[in-house]
Order: C-alpha cells, then structure tokens, then sequence
C-alpha cells in the first residue's frame, strides 16, 4: 500500500512541495531585502538556472536534492515531520528515513517543474519570530489563475540560514507530511520501517 492522498492533499502536495514552491520561475525585481528574503530570492534563482541547463532525468533530480540539501534543514524538517515516531525509530532507521525523504522528495519536485513555467515569485515582507526564526511573505503569480499565497519559515542555525518549512495559503508542508506519515505509519502497525521502504522505493523509481 502506497502513502495514501485524497485529490485536495494531492494537489496540496504538488503546491506545497518545496520544489513546487520555489519554481521555474522568474524572481520580481521588488522583492524585498534582508539575508531571509535573500535566501528564497537565491534558493528561486538557482533552481530556474538548473531547469534551463539540465534536462529531465537523473542528473535534474540529483542537482534538485543538492539544493534541498543546501537551503532546507531537511533534518530539522525530517524530525517535525515524523512527530512522535522519530523517538520511536531506532537511530539506523532516522538516518535512513531522513536519506530516503531527502530522495523520494527530489525526485517528485524533478518531475513537478515541468508544470509550472512562466509562474513569477513575488517576495514580500519579512517577519521576525522568536529563536531565530524569520516568516518570508510571497505570492506566486499565475498567467491562468489566481495568486498563490506562499510562506517561508526561515531558521538561524549559528549563523546558517535554512528554509525549515513551507505554508501554501496556509497550509504547512511539514504538517502535511506529519499526517500522511503518521497515517502511513498507524496504517502499517505502528512501525517506522514500512515507511522508510516507501519512501526509499519512491526515490528509486
């Protein structure tokens, strides 16, 4: 059995999904200032820059984990995501959840982009929150709808700004993956491994 989604979560997946959000997209020319604000701005910049010199396929999904790797805390995110259950995983089975999440993520957001040419980001204002965190406004403009409310929690880690989740009108990716995930999981048992394969198989395919 497959991580389950009705219609609305799919579609809230594909928009939420950091690759749906930081698209191939041209970035405006008023965004906003700021270290936070720079990072979406940079994060944006890089990917348009990966879509126009890679081509659909292993290489594109391999530079799409680099910048997952680089710009989100995805262990940070790793963790909120898994909830409880990250307590109850054995330290073998964190590593690899976190690794297998990192690939099945990559490799949907390769397969994503393709969607979404010609979208333009708006970066707006930028909210200071306490311990170091920082809420980056933006909208996602459409040629054929509405705008896309977008949100970025941004995290101070020492120095090292990391976008640590992403809220699509609202609505948190990393919430969104704790209920898929702690479905899943209640749906298997109990037990973090039937996840982990899932995950794993997802980023093979």
């Amino acid at each position: 059995m497959s991580l389950s989604a009705s219609r609305r979560d799919v579609l809230r997946l594909a928009a939420v999904a950091a690759g749906a959000s930081i698209l191939p997209l041209s970035v405006a020319a008023q965004a906003a200032d700021g270290p936070a604000a720079a990072l979406i701005q940079n994060v944006a910049s890089k990917v348009i820059e990966l879509i126009k010199t890679t081509k659909p396929g292993a290489a594109r999904e391999a530079a799409f984990k680099t910048v997952l790797e680089t710009d989100f805390d995805l262990a940070f995110m790793g963790r909120s995501a898994l909830g409880t259950h990250w307590r109850q995983a054995t330290p073998d089975e964190q590593q690899r959840f976190l690794r297998a999440a990192a690939g099945a993520e990559a490799h949907a957001y390769s397969e994503r982009f393709g969607q979404y040419l010609g979208q333009t980001l708006n970066v707006g204002r930028v909210s200071p929150r306490p311990n170091g965190v920082s809420i980056v406004d933006s909208k996602l403009n459409q040629s054929n709808g509405q705008p896309i409310a977008i949100q970025w929690e941004v995290r101070d880690e020492g120095g090292r700004l990391r976008i640590t989740d992403v809220k699509v009108e609202g609505v948190s990716m990393v919430m969104t993956r704790r209920s898929d995930f702690n479905s899943y999981i209640q749906n298997h048992g109990g037990k973090v491994e039937p996840l982990i394969a899932e995950l794993e198989s997802r980023a093979k395919q």
